[in-house]
């Protein structure tokens, strides 16, 4: 608990003094980690999203950043109403975020991640296939953009648990995982 309350004090201090456009691929690091932490604190989600929330708009990895966040809130909520109702805010923001950067490992993956989890009958899983397809293309040329090694990496681990993928697309993910 002092690790994970040390952690969040020094995100929100390294955020505090972050400025959207000039993030630092440390900073990207730190932001990702954060986030995989918050998938079980709904504290630490709340608390990446009071602070990430201002710097998201002119920013689409930021944006995908509140999306993924927004769905994350959506898991922690004990309200239907209001999962739905986060879910579908993280939809739409995930979608502008898509659409102001669409060749961004990143952003597509988080898409895919929060549409592989989310149950086909609500309807918000329409851009698996689609996002599939782009990851394996950013992986086939290998344009990751900011993502370091180890996420690089934790992408192609997914992929290949997701059991979304093509025999050939299970071969090229093979080779990062």
């Amino acid at each position: 608990m002092k690790k994970l309350l040390f952690f969040i004090v020094f995100l929100c201090c390294l955020l505090g003094q972050v400025h959207a456009q000039s993030l630092s691929s440390q900073e990207y690091v730190g932001i990702r980690k954060a986030i995989v932490q918050a998938v079980d604190s709904e504290r630490l989600t709340d608390s990446l999203l009071q602070k990430l929330s201002p710097f998201s708009d002119n920013n689409p990895l930021l944006m995908g950043y509140v999306a993924t966040l927004q769905a994350l809130k959506s898991k922690h909520h004990w309200n239907p109403y209001l999962k739905l109702k986060y879910l579908q805010l993280a939809t739409k923001k995930m979608n502008k975020a898509v659409a102001g950067a669409p060749m961004n490992l990143e952003i597509r993956f988080m898409r895919f991640s929060i549409q592989h989890y989310t149950p086909s009958f609500l309807g918000y899983s329409k851009q698996l296939a689609e996002d599939r397809q782009v990851l394996v293309k950013l992986y086939d040329t290998q344009n990751f953009g900011t993502a370091d090694a180890i996420f690089i990496k934790s992408i192609a681990r997914f992929m290949l648990e997701s059991k979304r993928c093509t025999e050939a697309e299970k071969q090229l993910f093979k080779k990062f995982a």
